[in-house]
């Protein structure tokens, strides 16, 4: 079911059909909404009166007094005695500024006020589940059946007592993960002054010593901090969740499960609805969480890759701007529209961007072919049928109804089988239209809806991740293993089949492997600074669910308390819960420091011993996985931290090419004497003090130089690292000092990396590379990237 308007050229086209059937009634009831909204907004379109909300953006807010900057106090009044409901949101604490419902014409004037950094519509964001509609995936984790080192690793990644904020849906209060069960001591962490707020169905008791703050925004249209949609509820688990044994999804993946950090508080903040997440209430969120006193941001939403959206017009990268400001760390999933070049979002490099990644254990579900040849399938579902291949098999292409085009049946499109030749059979579908509009969930509905009593798809893209089907039998097969199925339904004149049953394949090789969906780099904005900044797992992750969505649920069964998702949102919380156990072991340590000692432990080795590889097979590189893989407890031992300053931050923005008067109303404090360079361009952003080095248009025809400095912080006194550079074909790499020597703890050393040409041309237009520094006992790797772009 498609439902389309088009109003001039316009056109809102939103497919429902793969949607669980017990959403359906959630769904219309939020579209109707959605369209009446619509269609009052395109009626004062007509009537040249086109009003939205806009954000107006004012840079730092008074940190004299905590009031409100005068001038931002005079505009707002400006906006309120023309329109005495206008304003939407204000924020104060964080930064300045507001979001108000006004006119094109007059976004046009305030942007021209003294004081106002940028107006900007209020952008609709959007959770980072997988880019289909095939299945609500979203991006979050805990660890499963993990087995630690020590037990003294054990206790230091457990017993933290940092505040993880979470952007999202909201949460489900009610989950055995927001348990306070195990928070020693009776009293909140010192220094939080956030709030629980209350609504119908969330009372002031379901907060708790886990569950520590709770808000909510009405202009995202929910009226309350409990999740509708799970979202939330998954993420919060995986970044902060407790431990709790017997985890399972109707039996599958059972363990012990737990979050990255479950001694951590959690704050929520619900920003988002079903029809996604409004920029003006990330930023009121943002805002508040400042105020409130969290240690880390976790959101795992952003825009899709084709928006683009500049650094003055990007709610995420203004709110955690501030917020690093104010010290706390923001983790951001790096985006699902991957593979494709230049996908990642929540690009600024104040913030942690992590792409996602599989884990050693896969969900098949197999087809079985008359004789019993097995083909591996993978998917979640419950299937009833026997275990022995007796159903009737089936091409869709041989199915194909009168009038309509081969390609349309054998891709198992709507209205193009014949349901005689359907019924009753186990049908096999090709997955090679992707022009076509049509979802993986909409050609099961439609093989389903005429009496097929299987599916067997042919995608190589997704056989790493697991599509939930509930009881229906559907599964996912290669399209090299669809070559030995189409044989032998060609060749037996009675072909037959059976998909069985789900069942949960531990110790899979190799992992991780990139995901397909995971947003790749370069960035968009420059070349200049490497994105995503690392992996972790996003692909089939056990976590804490809603308590009252049946939808998936088999037959007789009810809703389970865990879900089973995909999706760089289920990535960026990982690494938050990382982020708090580190910062909770090293309070001293500013937001640049975490990232560092993140990046620099990564991985980039699978558990075959080998390089890392995307779902494709090919290996991996920066552009897919930043730095590697994240590492549990790497981060608490780091040896050496690079710390990006205000000044980097600050440069960064004049490279970027705004003004020095348009940074001195953004930035709170800005160091005496501070002046944008005369000749500020991008290529100058790769000497911001980041752990990874990108570097742009090399040509080969003159060297490029790139300066870091790292901080000693591991505590031994005297040491002395040595590098190592693993460099690539065609491009000579030099380091200056090839030696540090550190005489105390806290020390800073500089050192300066000269990339030149060996004489023999780049194999690509980009290439890559790494620099080590080791004293025997740390290693601390940033890797490179070369591009002639």
């Amino acid at each position: 079911m498609i439902i389309s308007i088009v109003h001039s050229k316009t056109l809102i086209k939103v497919q429902v059909r793969g949607m669980m059937k017990g959403n359906y009634l959630q769904f219309f009831s939020f579209w109707s909404v959605f369209l009446v909204l619509f269609l009052d907004e395109t009626r004062a379109a007509e009537a040249g009166n086109d009003f939205g909300v806009y954000i107006v953006y004012m840079g730092a807010a008074d940190i004299s007094n905590g009031s409100l900057r005068d001038d931002h106090v005079q505009l707002m009044n400006t906006v309120l005695r023309r329109r005495e409901n206008a304003l939407v949101h204000t924020y104060k604490h964080g930064f300045s500024g507001f979001a108000a419902r006004i006119s094109e014409e007059e976004a046009r004037s305030i942007a021209q006020k003294p004081g106002v950094v940028s107006v900007f519509p209020d952008p609709l964001l959007q959770l980072h589940t997988t880019r289909s509609w095939d299945f609500l995936k979203y991006q979050t984790s805990v660890v499963i059946d993990s087995t630690p080192n020590s037990e003294s690793e054990t206790s230091s990644l457990d017993q933290s007592d940092s505040i993880i904020g979470i952007l999202d849906t909201g949460i489900w209060p009610e989950s055995e993960s927001f348990s306070d069960k195990d928070i020693v001591g009776n009293s909140l962490p010192s220094g939080w002054k956030g709030t629980c707020m209350t609504a119908d169905d969330f009372s002031s008791s379901n907060c708790n010593k886990k569950l520590i703050g709770a808000r909510f925004y009405n202009a995202t249209g929910s009226n309350s901090p409990r999740d509708s949609l799970g979202h939330g509820t998954h993420v919060a688990s995986t970044a902060a969740g407790t431990t709790i044994a017997s985890a399972s999804y109707y039996g599958l993946a059972a363990g012990t499960a737990k979050g990255g950090s479950p001694g951590s508080r959690i704050a929520v903040y619900s920003v988002c609805s079903l029809f996604g997440c409004r920029g003006s209430a990330i930023l009121s969120a943002f805002d508040d969480a400042i105020n409130d006193g969290v240690d880390v941001l976790s959101l795992s939403l952003g825009t899709s890759s084709i928006s683009r959206l500049d650094l003055q017009s990007d709610p995420i990268a203004i709110g955690a701007f501030h917020a690093v400001e104010h010290g706390i760390i923001v983790v951001c999933s790096a985006g699902n529209d991957g593979p494709d070049a230049e996908s990642v979002v929540n690009i600024a490099p104040w913030i942690l961007t992590v792409a996602a990644s599989t884990i050693d254990r896969d969900f098949q579900s197999n087809l079985v072919l008359g004789g019993n040849k097995v083909i591996k399938g993978e998917g979640i579902n419950f299937s009833p049928l026997q275990k022995s291949p007796v159903y009737p098999l089936i091409y869709a292409k041989n199915a194909k109804k009168s009038g309509a085009k081969e390609v349309e049946a054998s891709n198992c499109e709507p209205g193009s089988l014949d349901k005689d030749l359907i019924k009753g059979k186990i049908v096999v579908c090709n997955n090679d239209d992707e022009d076509s509009g049509y979802s993986k969930d909409d050609k099961l509905y439609a093989v389903k809806d005429l009496g097929a009593i299987g599916i067997a798809l042919m995608d190589d893209k997704t056989t790493l991740v697991a599509n939930p089907y509930g009881d229906f039998p559907a599964t996912i097969i290669t399209s090299k293993d669809a070559e030995v199925v189409l044989s032998y339904i060609n060749s037996t004149r009675d072909p037959v089949a059976t998909i069985l049953p789900t069942v949960s394949v531990t110790k899979y090789t190799p992992a991780p492997n990139v995901a397909y969906f995971s947003a790749r780099g370069p960035s968009y904005h420059t070349r200049n600074i490497l994105k995503p900044d690392v992996s972790a797992p996003g692909v089939d992750i056990l976590a804490s669910w809603i308590g009252n969505d049946k939808s998936g649920a088999p037959k007789g069964k009810e809703a389970s308390l865990f879900n089973i998702l995909s999706g760089t949102s289920m990535a960026c919380p990982h690494v938050s819960g990382i982020v708090a156990t580190v910062k909770s072991q090293n309070r001293t340590w500013g937001p640049s420091a975490i990232k560092s000692a993140i990046m620099t432990t990564a991985t980039q080795i699978n558990n075959l011993k080998a390089p890392i590889t995307t779902d494709s097979g090919a290996m991996a590189t920066p552009y897919d996985y930043g730095a590697g893989e994240v590492t549990t407890s790497g981060p608490l031992r780091p040896g050496l931290v690079y710390e990006t300053t205000t000044i980097d931050y600050l440069n960064y923005l004049c490279y970027s090419g705004l003004d020095i008067s348009a940074i001195r109303t953004i930035a709170q404090t800005i160091p005496d004497g501070f002046a944008c360079p005369k000749d500020s361009s991008a290529d100058y952003i790769s000497n911001i003090n980041y752990p990874s080095i990108a570097v742009s248009n090399f040509n080969g025809k003159e060297s490029k130089n790139v300066s870091r400095t790292v901080t000693n912080v591991a505590g031994d006194g005297e040491t002395v690292y040595t590098v190592s550079v693993d460099a690539p074909s065609g491009v000579n790499v030099s380091v200056v000092p090839e030696k540090l020597q550190f005489t105390k703890n806290e020390l800073k050393l500089s050192y300066q990396v000269i990339f030149s040409s060996s004489g023999t041309p780049l194999k690509e237009d980009h290439v890559f590379g790494s620099i080590t520094w080791t004293n025997g006992n740390y290693k601390v790797r940033s890797p490179f990237v070369i591009s002639d772009k």
